[in-house]
């Protein structure tokens, strides 16, 4: 989607593009950096976490089965795109995948007055949807949404056992999103669905440690299915169970303030910060809790020993994968699949939502590739002017199918979108890779420009 420090970076280019080049040996790498400036809906220095390098690895079930639906890719569609979600989130280009990237938990995402750390988001609040606001500061962690099929109920407090109801009430009351057509919202639970847990190979069918496995981590696993002290019936394992993702489906009262849901450990190394409100960083803090309100008399070195196990259950395969312009434009593709079958049925609606939506992610990418006017980066102006004007084209391009589409023309959308797909496959990557090293996508290039962005802010900010 076209971002919001999209929005912000057009609203500061004036006093952008007179800065001199800044030195990275007295800035060092840039962190996160936040929305600002007088183009957004939303409250200064949010923070979106998407000028990140690294992202999640997304996993599909249906990559193992080789059967990836139509149904699916409209939904992966659907869950980028802000067009379903109501007017401040819209206008604000937020989708379902701002706050689960690649279908993982954003643990940067931070709102002022919806949120009391990073990671957490208050669904009843009043800035997406008045009438859902019930005045009182009360956010949830956002949680990774890998292995969801696995992990009924739905809610930090398990209030649903829908799937689909939970997503439609996203969608409708926590984002004041229009009613969704019953294929766009079937399309988002498979999508949801088909999302899988990294792989983890320390982990047996049954949950249990298998390989080579640390004698820390063998203490650890015997503590968490040992009984506490005080009450037999209970253990961690108990609760969450190996065999069965971790999970009991089953809502407690952990002495954190109310019955929420068992949280999964699968993956559980990416899913910070954790319990319901996201009020701990890590496992040791997770750890000393249990021990402190459960009264289970457990030693530093157990406590350390459980912490390991924690971190062997929850780790996963590959976690992240480094930004690129072919990785965005694999995701690119895989949304014109959806263009491939809606385009000949002549859904109107759906070629709508479809080009709505590939147009933000094209010129988010054209703006991966800074003007020439920008002193932040230095080189490669031909090629970068070569790669914006590429993914201008491409837009263009679309437009024009999404015309003839709703005109009736279905002769000439066939030959536009096919002319669209061969610049995609053809010509398009070869341009991207040829600008890619004076790209955002290069670490250097990244952080000179996103530190000339925060030096603007921070002037700003004085003169206010």
């Amino acid at each position: 989607m076209t971002s919001i420090r999209h929005r912000c970076i057009t609203a500061l280019a004036p006093a952008l593009l007179s800065l001199v080049p800044l030195s990275l040996a007295l800035l060092g790498s840039a962190d996160a950096f936040p929305v600002d400036g007088d183009q957004t809906v939303l409250p200064a220095k949010t923070e979106l976490n998407e000028d990140v390098l690294d992202k999640p690895r997304e996993v599909f079930r249906s990559q193992i089965t080789g059967d990836k639906s139509y149904l699916i890719s409209l939904g992966d569609l659907a869950f980028n795109s802000p067009s379903i979600l109501g007017g401040p989130a819209r206008q604000a280009n937020i989708s379902c995948g701002t706050c689960h990237v690649n279908g993982a938990g954003n643990a940067k995402f931070f709102m002022p007055k919806m949120s009391t750390r990073p990671g957490n988001f208050d669904t009843t609040g009043p800035l997406f949807n008045p009438k859902a606001n019930n005045f009182v500061l009360d956010p949830v962690r956002i949680p990774s949404l890998r292995g969801a099929r696995y992990l009924f109920p739905y809610g930090q407090d398990g209030r649903m056992a829908s799937l689909r109801d939970f997503v439609r009430n996203v969608v409708v009351n926590e984002f004041a999103g229009l009613e969704p057509l019953p294929e766009i919202l079937d399309a988002l639970v498979a999508y949801i669905q088909d999302i899988d847990f990294l792989p983890n190979q320390s982990l047996g069918p049954t949950g249990h440690l298998i390989g080579k496995v640390s004698e820390s981590e063998r203490r650890g696993e015997a503590l968490f299915s040992r009984p506490f002290p005080h009450d037999p019936d209970l253990s961690c394992a108990g609760c969450h169970i190996p065999s069965a993702a971790f999970v009991d489906h089953q809502q407690h009262d952990v002495g954190s303030g109310g019955l929420f849901k068992t949280p999964t450990l699968r993956n559980a190394d990416f899913n910070a910060p954790y319990f319901h409100d996201g009020r701990f960083d890590g496992f040791d803090q997770v750890v000393a809790h249990f021990d402190r309100v459960f009264d289970l008399g457990l030693s530093a070195q157990d406590q350390k020993d459980l912490v390991a196990y924690l971190t062997v259950v929850g780790d996963g395969a590959q976690p992240y994968e480094r930004e690129g312009a072919s990785a965005r434009l694999k995701e690119i593709t895989d949304f014109n699949n959806v263009l491939v079958t809606a385009i000949p049925a002549q859904d109107k609606q759906t070629v709508s939502l479809a080009i709505d939506t590939i147009g933000y992610e094209l010129r988010e990418l054209t703006e991966q590739y800074p003007d020439r006017k920008d002193t932040s980066v230095s080189g490669g102006e031909r090629q970068r002017m070569a790669a914006r004007n590429a993914l201008k084209e491409l837009v263009l391009t679309l437009r024009r199918v999404d015309m003839a589409v709703a005109e009736g023309r279905n002769n000439d959308a066939a030959v536009d979108f096919k002319n669209y797909r061969y610049l995609m496959a053809a010509a398009v990557p070869a341009v991207l890779a040829g600008a890619e090293p004076w790209s955002l996508f290069n670490p250097s290039v990244h952080d000179s420009h996103y530190a000339a962005l925060r030096q603007v802010l921070q002037s700003k900010h004085v003169t206010h």
